[in-house]
């Protein structure tokens, strides 16, 4: 069954709690798939006078600024040892290339990466929990992960709603497209940072020192 389908058996407030609580534990560093939830609810919003768009939005905001503050919250408790334990629970999320490359996009950009950060799938779940790892000032990152929130929640929403009312008949047929779009755009981030994780997780390895042979 499709997500939207499964959406538009709930009432509109189960659906509001539903795409809040997914996108913040995805925000919080659980691999969920928040962007494809909320892309269905707001296509599901053109299409059905419950649900609103402006509240959808709001809710999803709401849980992609509290997940990510909650995430940044133990990451900055747990530190190292809470990265080295994600890496075990979630090898394919969390690796060491993975965790390198997230890295080296806040060393050099910053607050940045993590605005930016909230429009790319993986980096979404890295964000939170890095930025306490690795300390940033809190003001900083909540000054990017409240206007990275609001244009990544409510600007999905308003051009999924927008699209959704102008092909209203066209979306009833192939709303799955949206979908689609929603899923390949998801799996192209993840394979670009899959191969930059390869490269950095190769050039580690090439950096440490080879161990010395014991004297007998």
């Amino acid at each position: 069954m499709h997500v939207q389908e499964w959406l538009d058996t709930v009432p509109a407030a189960a659906v509001y709690a539903v795409v809040a609580l997914v996108i913040g534990l995805e925000s919080l560093g659980i691999p969920l798939p928040g962007e494809i939830v909320l892309v269905s609810a707001a296509l599901l919003s053109s299409q059905h006078s419950g649900v609103n768009p402006v509240v959808l939005g709001a809710c999803a905001t709401a849980g992609a600024v509290i997940g990510d503050s909650i995430g940044y919250a133990i990451g900055r408790k747990g530190g190292r040892p809470l990265l080295a334990w994600l890496g075990k629970k979630f090898p394919r999320h969390f690796s060491e290339g993975h965790i390198a490359t997230a890295e080296r996009s806040f060393e050099k950009w910053g607050m940045w990466a993590v605005f930016f950060g909230r429009f790319v799938a993986l980096l979404r779940i890295f964000a939170g929990p890095l930025a306490g790892v690795l300390h940033m000032p809190y003001w900083k990152f909540l000054t990017a992960n409240l206007l990275g929130g609001i244009c990544w929640a409510g600007g999905t929403t308003a051009v999924i709603y927008y699209v959704g009312v102008v092909a209203e008949d066209w979306l009833k047929r192939f709303s799955y497209l949206g979908l689609v779009a929603a899923v390949l755009i998801g799996l192209t981030s993840m394979l670009v940072l899959k191969r930059k994780a390869k490269k950095a997780t190769a050039e580690k390895q090439a950096t440490e020192p080879e161990p010395v042979a014991a004297a007998d």
